[in-house]
C-alpha cells in the first residue's frame, strides 16, 4: 500500500500566509508548525527565506525543531533565492528545497518575456543547484493548469533528469475543471518516459470552487501528493482545504489512498490556525465550520435523532468537534423538541409535546434560534391540564 499513500503537503506557513492580514511572526509559526507535525503532515512549507530576514529566521528555526516532518523552503528559479533557502534550512533532519517557474505561455510571454527552450534551461539550472544542497528538490512548474500540455511534459521530464524528486504541478489561477486537471496528471504519467522517477504533486487554488475536487481528480490520476492548507485559506480565494481532501480520502476507501493524518486533530488545529490568522472560519465550511455537525431542519433532526447516519457521513468524534447539534428554529419538530428538553432535564410525553410545541413555534417565529432559557420558560410555564383545556 506503500505507493498508495498520499502524502500531505501543508502549505499554511507559506502560501496561507499570503493572505492579506495574516502575516506570522516566528513565534507563532513555530506553534503551527509543532501542531502540524503532531497532526501527521509529511511536509511543512515554513516560508519563502529569501522573503525577508524575518520569513528566513522563521524556516530557520522550524527547521531547527521540527523532527518527523520534511521542512521546506519556498524559491524562485534564481541562484540568490536558492542558496538563501538552503541556508536557512541546513538545521533540518529532512530539508526539500521548493524551486520553480511558470509553465503556461501567459507566464512565459508576459512575466517572464521569454522563450519556452530559456524557461527549460532556467528549470534545469535552479533544479541541478537545489540538488547540490539537498537531496529532495521539489520543482513547481507555475500556472502547469494553463499549460500546453506537450511542453508541459517536457518540463517535467527536464527537471526531473535535472534531478527533481517530487513534480509540483500546480493550478495557480484555479482555472481547471477536475476532469481536465485529473486528465492532465493522466498524460503526463504516460508521456514522461522518466516519471516513476518523481512523486507528482497537486497544488490546486479555489478561485472557482474546485481546489478540493481537482486535488482529488490529480491523485486518482496517480499523483501521490496534495499541496493543501489549514481551513483551505491562501492567496485570493484560497487553496485546497487540508481537511477536506483528507477525510475525503479517508470516507471513500474504494479509491485505495490513504495519508497518515491524525484526524481528530483537525478541529483544534482548525480553530488555532483561525485564532491566530485572525480569520474566522465561514460556519458552513465542510468538517470544520461550526454547522458541519449541526441539524435544523425538522425532517433532518427526527431522521439524525432515530439513526445518526441518515445525515451524518462523519462522527464529530473522527475530526475533533465537540459533537453533534440540534438547533432549535421555527422549522424544528416535534422530535428535537423532546430531545432538547429531555437534554435540560424534562421527560415530556408526546400530548405535552404537542401542547408545547404550539408554544415553542410562537417563540421560534421571533427569534433565529430558541436557546435552553427559552424552553426552561416554557417548561416552567406549563402544566399538564393545558392539554385538556
Amino acid at each position: 500500500m506503500t505507493n498508495n499513500k498520499i502524502h500531505i503537503f501543508d502549505t499554511t506557513l507559506r502560501d496561507g500566509e499570503q493572505v492579506p492580514g495574516c502575516k506570522l511572526n516566528t513565534k507563532e509559526k513555530i506553534e503551527l508548525a509543532l501542531q502540524l507535525e503532531l497532526l501527521g503532515v509529511d511536509v511543512i512549507e515554513a516560508g519563502f527565506p529569501i522573503s525577508s530576514p524575518g520569513d528566513f529566521a522563521s524556516v530557520q528555526e522550524i527547521a531547527k525543531i521540527v523532527k518527523n516532518a520534511t521542512v521546506c523552503g519556498l524559491t524562485r528559479a534564481v541562484q540568490k533565492d536558492i542558496e538563501v533557502a538552503a541556508e536557512a534550512l541546513k538545521p533540518a533532519v529532512r530539508p526539500r528545497i521548493h524551486t520553480g517557474i511558470g509553465a503556461s505561455d501567459i507566464h512565459i510571454q508576459h512575466k517572464f518575456n521569454t522563450t519556452r527552450e530559456d524557461i527549460l534551461e532556467r528549470a534545469a539550472k535552479a533544479t541541478k543547484l537545489a540538488k547540490n544542497f539537498v537531496d529532495d528538490v521539489e520543482f513547481f512548474a507555475e500556472d502547469a493548469g494553463r499549460a500546453d500540455i506537450e511542453f508541459l511534459a517536457r518540463l517535467v521530464e527536464t527537471v526531473i533528469a535535472a534531478g527533481a524528486t517530487v513534480v509540483n504541478i500546480p493550478d495557480t489561477t484555479g482555472y481547471c475543471l477536475p476532469h481536465q486537471y485529473g486528465e492532465k496528471i493522466a498524460f503526463l504519467y504516460n508521456n514522461v518516459p522518466n516519471i516513476d522517477k518523481a512523486i507528482i504533486s497537486c497544488h490546486c487554488h479555489n478561485d472557482l470552487g474546485l481546489a478540493t475536487a481537482n486535488s482529488i481528480a490529480g491523485a486518482i490520476a496517480g499523483a501521490r501528493q496534495i499541496e493543501c492548507t489549514i481551513n483551505g485559506i491562501g492567496e485570493r480565494a484560497g487553496n485546497t482545504s487540508l481537511e477536506e481532501v483528507v477525510m475525503i480520502i479517508k470516507q471513500h476507501a474504494s479509491l485505495g489512498l490513504h495519508t497518515d493524518i491524525r484526524t481528530e486533530l483537525l478541529n483544534p488545529i482548525s480553530q488555532l490556525v483561525s485564532d491566530t490568522m485572525r480569520v474566522p472560519v465561514q460556519p458552513n465550511k465542510a468538517i470544520v465550520g461550526s454547522n458541519a455537525f449541526a441539524h435544523s431542519s425538522g425532517i433532518h433532526q427526527d431522521g439524525f435523532l432515530k439513526e445518526s447516519l441518515t445525515y451524518e457521513i462523519i462522527t464529530p468524534e473522527e475530526v475533533g468537534a465537540s459533537g453533534s447539534k440540534i438547533v432549535l428554529t421555527a422549522r424544528s419538530g416535534r422530535s428535537a423538541l423532546a430531545h432538547r428538553f429531555q437534554k435540560i432535564g424534562f421527560d415530556f410525553n408526546r400530548n405535552d409535546i404537542d401542547v408545547l410545541y404550539q408554544q415553542f413555534l410562537q417563540v421560534a417565529d421571533t427569534k433565529k434560534e430558541v436557546e435552553d432559557a427559552d424552553l426552561q420558560q416554557l417548561a416552567n410555564a406549563y402544566t399538564p391540564a393545558e392539554v385538556n383545556a
